[in-house]
């Protein structure tokens, strides 16, 4: 028993690896297709940043994909990275994942440092198949962790 709980921890910290690396990846790049890749499409993204962005708003995955590409543009990332460990929340389908991000405004060479907060939520989707399904009993199903909410506040 104890080695399939270990199993299933070691899969979990795996899975989440992957996520965060794509999100550092996406922000580092300032690539805003990346950044879409990560958003859940089965639920609207509640999107909260302070000043000088100032949004909060619910969006769907498209939309958001269009502001971050607004904002990637106007901003440059002087850098980003998760700082160590995650929360996980009750029920083990969704944790949060904290990070510290620096970006420059590129017309007033302005410098900013937000501390952003990322809730993923496990979803399942079948193996080999396009389309999702949101049963979770069959085995042809893959785990993904998405995006549905990014707050943020400034350090």
């Amino acid at each position: 028993m104890l080695q399939v709980g270990a199993s299933l921890l070691s899969v979990f910290l795996s899975l989440i690896s992957v996520s965060t690396q794509d999100l550092e990846r996406s922000f580092l790049q300032n690539n805003p297709r990346l950044l879409h890749a990560q958003f859940s499409d089965r639920v609207r993204l509640n999107i909260s940043l302070p000043e000088p962005i100032a949004f909060s708003d619910q969006v769907s995955s498209r939309q958001a994909f269009f502001f971050f590409q607004n904002i990637f543009s106007r901003y440059a990332t002087l850098e980003f990275f998760p700082e160590p460990g995650f929360f996980q929340t009750p029920g083990h389908n969704h944790f949060i994942l904290k990070a510290r991000w620096s970006f420059r405004d590129n017309s007033s060479n302005d410098q900013f440092v937000f501390q952003v907060f990322f809730l993923l939520q496990r979803e399942m989707a079948p193996t080999g198949a396009p389309g999702r399904s949101s049963r979770t009993d069959s085995p042809g199903l893959l785990a993904a962790w998405k995006v549905t909410e990014i707050k943020a506040a400034k350090i």
